[in-house]
């Protein structure tokens, strides 16, 4: 399920929700009980390690081809 963070415009505070998407521009109650909150931009990390490596194309890199000029 995903989750949203919030920030209480009346108290300042930030704090997450977990909901369903079709859920996720429903109004939200931030933990002190004030309704006057918006929901703030998520940023999405993506971290990792590839256990093998791509295999890279050979040639030129690019260009019609393979990176010389055709004439």
């Amino acid at each position: 399920m995903p989750r949203y963070d919030y920030r209480c415009r009346a108290c300042g505070s930030t704090f997450e929700l977990n909901r369903p998407m079709a859920e996720a521009n429903a109004p939200a109650s931030c933990p002190g009980g004030h309704d006057d909150t918006v929901k703030l931009l998520s940023t999405v990390a993506v971290t990792g390690t590839a256990s093998g490596s791509a295999p890279r194309p050979s040639g030129g890199g690019g260009g019609c081809c393979g990176g010389g000029c055709c004439g």
